[in-house]
Formats: C-alpha cells, structure tokens, sequence
C-alpha cells in the first residue's frame, strides 16, 4: 500500500498576517462596545479602547511598514506578505473598521446615553442660556489660549504635533492688510478640556450634559479672525511615527540619548489624516498633500477625531448602576504577616487581579526595613509615574541596603517616567543599570539577600545568607495589576532563586551565566527549550501515549513556533491554544493543523499572563513567563520563563486554563480564514470570569 502523499502547503496557508490579525483584535474589543449584558458606560469605555489601540497600530506597525515600503524594501514576512501589500489590506480593514467604530458611537452608544440622561449637545440643540454661556467660556477660556494662523507666504502650514485636535478653517473677507488669505489653521491646545460639562443650572433633561470643544470652536471661530467670516470649520487631526530610534551601538549614554529622541517623538514622519466627514474633498486634499500622504491614509470620520477623549466620561459621571461592580481583591491569609516565613514555609501563589497587588508592596518594604536583609534586585519595566514599587525601593537604599535596580529605558510610552525614576532612584544611593544593549530587559523579577540563623550541625547556630524571589508574567504597577491577570510567584527555592541570581549578574556584569537549573531565557534558552517541550509531546503521540499542551499568551506569530506546533498537531499531539491579540497561525488545516484550536477571551480584564502547559505522558510541566512567542520576546529580549513546582499551585493554574477553555461568554474561536467567531451569546452565564472568581473563592489559601 502506498503511503499518502505528503500535503504541499505555502506561505500564506500557514501564516495569518500578523498585522491583520491584530486588527482582528481591536474588532473584537470594538464588538464589546455593542454588547448588551456589558454596563453601558463600560461599553463606551470598549469603543475608547478600540480607538485608542488603532492609534497605537498606525503609530508603531504601520509607520514600521511605511518606511520599509518607501525604501523599496522587498523583505516579506513569514506570510510572504511585501511591505506594500499588508499597507494595502490594512488600509481596506482599517477603514471598515472605523466607519464600524463611529456607526457604533453614534447609532447605539450615543442615543443609549441619552436614554440615562447623558447628552453630548449639538449646536441645534443649545438653549439661549447654554449658548450665550458658551459663547462666554468662549472668549474667556478659550480665545486667549488659541493661535490661530492665517496661511500666506509669510506664515506657511504649522507643523501639527501628533494626534492633536485642529481646525482647517476656510475664510472670506480681507485681512487686516488688505488682502484675501482664504485658509487659516486653528490647533487647539493639549491643556483645554475636549468635553465640557455644562454647569448644573444650564443642565437640560439630567445632569450630564457635555459639549465638544470642537463644537465650541466651531460655533465662535468667527471671534478669532476679527473683520472676516470664517466660512468653514472642518476638525483634522494627523498620527505620526512615534517609535523612537536609538543607535545603541554608537551612543556613549543611552539614557541621555533617549532623552534627545524623546524630545522629537511627537514630530516624527505623517501616516494616517483624520479629518471631518463634512470636510469638502478640495480641503481634505489640500491636507493631505501638506502632510505627504495618500488617500488610502485619510479617514474621514463622522464624530469628534479622537474617540479616545470619551474616556473621560465615566469618571465625570456619577453612575455606578451604569459601571461595572467594584471589585475587591483579596490579600492572601497567608501573606497577611511576616512574609519571609510564609513564603519560606512553602511557594505562594498571586493571581491578579483576584489576588490583590499589595503583598508585592508589602514584601518590598519588609524587605526594605529588616535589619537581616542584605541586598535587594529588581527589573523595572513599567511601574507608573508615581509608584509605590520605587517608593519602597529608595526606602531601602536609604536605609543601607544594597539596592541595584535593572531599569527599562525602551519600555514603549513609558521612556520618560523610566528616566524620571531611575535619576530618583540614583539620587538615594540605588546601582541603576539600563540592561543590555540591543535587548529589552523584559523579565519581571525580584530577588532579596537576607542573612538568617540555622542551627549547625554541632548543635550551635550558625549565620547563612537565603534568597527569596519574586518572579512575575507582568509589570511591577499597582494600578494594572487591577486591571491586568497576570500571576506573581514567591519563592524560597533556593536553586530557582540561585538561577534568579545568576540572571541579574548577567545584566549587571555582562559576564556569561553558566547553564540555568530551572529558569528558561531569552535570549538563550526559551526558544529551544519550549522546542524541545513540544518535541517531546510529539514523541508520546508516536508512541500512541496521550499528548497535549495547553498555551496562554498575547501574541503567537513567531514562525517556526508556529512550524513546530502544525508539526506536533500532525503527529497527534492535542493543542489548545489561548491567545488575546495577534495570532499567525491557521488553526483546523486538514493535514496541516487539525488538531490545534485557538481562542481569544476578551472582557473585563486585559488578558495579560503567560502560562504554558504540557501533559508529559501525565508527569505535567507548567511554566509561567514574562514571554510571548514572537520574534522579539524569543529572540531581541531578556525574558524568563519559571517553573511551577508547587503540586498544589500547579492544579491551581491548570484548573485556571481549563476554566478558559470551557468559557461560555467571552470568547471568540479564530477560523483558519483568520476570522473570529463568537462562541456563544453574549450573557450567557457560567463564563470565564465567573468560573475563574468561583475557582478563588473555594481556592484555600
């Protein structure tokens, strides 16, 4: 009998574009903005999510492709994709997806709103006392900030600073010189609010009437050019390139080269036009010529520019019938007092945000004031601007602990706060390092050094130094712990916090670390040994044993993962994977990917954890990571993955993942076409978050 022929797959058979896939995400944040069974104010913050994700994407990924396409680079992704053609296929979902976006604000969020009494007031719809306190705010608030620019030889299209509100404004009528200028730029400054409340005694049906500054501009723009009519008044905003380019090679202080590229951040190259839907094509093109775009980068929009602003609404709006339930996060009995002997007694376990941040804090400022602690080490990623995290940190350095801190400087958004604390943190006498040179320090790790007693073999007492760790799948921030699952590990273990120790001399002293015990990194060992993982549930499915891996993360677009995975779906191996954004591989293939499903949970809280799961012929491996499986994570940056050698936590976080593959609510099912279909009605009960909060509560700890 002849064996089958072997199947012939390319390039786009096996890989979903990555940047289509992310777009595929914000589609799925978007489609909560519509679901019902969500509070209605949490639903307008969903639409403001997608907004401000797709601002992100056009100013890091489509920049990215953008300079790639006008260099002429032919280099194609793993999907065999040009540069040029993922600019075209995002310009034709990122445009749907917008129109969806504006649809959605205005045909189902805006007349919800106005059902509860919160109005966004057009100006047909001011009463003479609204408008004449309007026109008022107006001349008093708003006039003496604005500058507006007349357009003429001497005074030529303003540089526009990135994602700021302006106004394109045509006029007629002479100047004060005489002459007839036609057009006139009005940027509106950051500093002035994009909604106003109107006061209680102006409030029309309830007390929660608002008014677009955009609304007012355009009503009294007329007061800004004296003795001519401002015959139009069209809002525009511009996105640009907003990732920083720092050569590390050649420069002699990264933290004061930094400081240089974040000082023109917001005056990079142009890549997306928003501009009113009312705006006349003639106006429009003129923009877009000035910002040396094309019309495949200009979306007209029906509402304000940046839907982004609405997020200011829920907190202005006192209507906690319309908002989710506060939640309340529990502290551990177990790490309610010394915390040195609870987690020396055994591995504790924090899973946020059910499990509440502050034993994080609270470890560190033991840490920071027991005469027994010797040193403490910590990588700081993003942490907030004021954080408790640094707090405890400079407490520590100046109360003679040795404090060496590895601090991200390229955390994207956050360059600036990272300088900021790292010069505190230097000021009191902490060692700062900005990690390594071409890596991103990614890995969420905490180390202390403390001298303890144990009683000698010859019956006296003798001093030793012990290690306790912190090792975690996201950052050292307090407010996103939250809003953020993600899992936090303390542990005593000696040869895994050995390992810990190993990799901040690496960071600190350059020098090569021998072989780690326990932990995998990047970019050394995570890649093969997550490999060499999966080789080994391939070898059980050959050998007819069962086989399975279950894997949690953001993003999976790394191509021979991806391989790796059709390869040990082909032998049998069942593979279940749960994956919130970006995904690049085709699942349920004939011959390619059968065995493999992938879902994406989207909800309340950001799904932000690691957690990979392999059954090993019933002997399970589990790991926890700072890590996602893309190019970037395995191979430009210094990230962990940790073992989970507890038994009992180990149930614990594999129940967790059972509860996601069981969810009922909130998932979506991606289709080998890279669409995502919801897998049941929105509200139906016994989802995710339910499951999980019920698995917490009857989870002793």
């Amino acid at each position: 009998m002849e064996a089958p022929a072997k199947l012939e797959f390319q390039a786009t058979d096996l890989f979903i574009n990555r940047e289509l896939s992310l777009l595929e995400f914000n589609q799925r944040v978007l489609e909560q903005a519509k679901d019902e069974s969500q509070p209605l104010l949490e639903r307008l913050k969903f639409l403001c999510i997608s907004s401000s994700n797709l601002d992100e994407f056009f100013e890091i990924r489509v920049a990215g492709l953008m300079q790639m396409a006008e260099a002429g680079a032919a280099q194609r992704g793993p999907d065999a994709i040009s540069p040029q053609e993922s600019l075209a296929a995002i310009s034709t979902r990122a445009h749907s997806l917008v129109e969806e976006q504006y649809r959605v604000f205005n045909e189902v969020l805006v007349p919800a709103l106005e059902r509860e009494k919160i109005r966004f007031l057009r100006r047909s719809e001011w009463t003479p006392e609204q408008e004449s306190w309007l026109r008022h705010y107006f001349s008093t608030e708003l006039l003496p900030v604005l500058s507006p620019i007349g357009l003429d030889p001497a005074h030529p299209f303003p540089r526009i600073l990135n994602k700021s509100l302006n106004f394109i404004v045509t006029l007629s009528g002479k100047d004060a010189f005489g002459r007839n200028i036609g057009f006139a730029v009005v940027q509106a400054p950051r500093a002035l609010p994009r909604l106003i409340q109107l006061p209680r005694d102006l409030q029309g049906s309830g007390p929660y009437d608002f008014v677009f500054l955009s609304s007012v501009i355009h009503a009294y723009v007329d007061d800004a050019f004296p003795g001519m009519d401002a015959t139009g008044c069209y809002q525009f905003r511009v996105t640009r390139n907003s990732d920083l380019f720092v050569d590390e090679e050649e420069a002699k202080d990264l933290a004061e080269a930094l400081e240089d590229e974040l000082s023109q951040r917001q005056w990079g190259d142009t890549v997306r036009l928003e501009v009113a839907d009312n705006c006349p094509e003639s106006l429009w093109n003129y923009l877009m010529q000035e910002m040396q775009l094309t019309p495949a980068d200009v979306y007209q929009v029906n509402g304000p520019v940046n839907l982004m602003r609405l997020m200011a609404i829920p907190d202005l709006v006192d209507r906690p019938d319309l908002k989710y339930v506060p939640f309340v996060p529990r502290v551990p009995k177990a790490l309610g007092g010394d915390m040195f002997a609870a987690i020396r007694e055994q591995d504790q376990l924090l899973h946020h945000p059910y499990d509440s941040f502050v034993p994080v804090l609270e470890f560190l400022r033991q840490a920071a004031r027991d005469p027994k602690v010797l040193a403490i080490k910590q990588t700081l990623y993003r942490t907030g601007a004021k954080s408790p995290v640094v707090e405890a940190l400079m407490e520590a350095a100046r109360n003679g602990k040795e404090v060496t801190v590895v601090v991200e400087l390229r955390a994207r958004f956050d360059e600036a706060d990272n300088l900021d604390l790292a010069q505190k943190l230097e000021e009191v006498g902490a060692h700062i390092v900005y990690g390594v040179v071409g890596y991103k320090t990614h890995a969420k790790m905490c180390l202390v050094v403390r001298r303890e007693e144990s009683a000698a073999a010859t019956g006296g007492a003798t001093s030793a130094l012990r290690y306790y760790a912190h090792l975690g799948t996201g950052n050292y921030h307090p407010r996103t712990a939250r809003q953020y699952t993600d899992y936090g590990l303390f542990t005593a273990d000696q040869m895994l916090c050995r390992d810990v120790h190993a990799v901040f001399l690496q960071l600190t002293s350059l020098g090569r670390v021998s072989r780690l015990n326990n932990l995998l990194q990047s970019p050394f060992t995570l890649f093969t040994e997550m490999q060499e993982r999966i080789d080994r549930e391939i070898a059980h499915a050959k050998a007819g044993k069962p086989a399975r891996l279950i894997a949690k993360m953001n993003s999976l677009v790394e191509a021979e993962m991806i391989k790796k995975l059709y390869e040990a779906s082909q032998a049998g191996v069942q593979i279940q994977l749960i994956i919130r954004a970006m995904c690049s591989v085709r699942p349920g293939v004939p011959g390619l990917s059968d065995n493999i499903t992938v879902r994406s949970i989207v909800g309340r809280f950001l799904e932000h954890h690691r957690a990979f799961y392999f059954h090993n012929d019933g002997d399970a491996e589990l790991y926890l990571s700072s890590a996602d499986w893309m190019e970037r994570n395995l191979y430009k940056r210094v990230e962990i993955a940790f073992p989970i050698k507890d038994a009992r936590l180990r149930k614990r976080i594999i129940d967790h993942l059972e509860a996601y593959l069981a969810d009922t609510a909130q998932s979506w099912s991606l289709q080998s076409d890279g669409r995502y279909i919801r897998t049941a009605q929105p509200g139906e009960p016994m989802g995710k978050a339910v499951q999980l909060q019920f698995l917490e509560d009857n989870n002793p700890v």
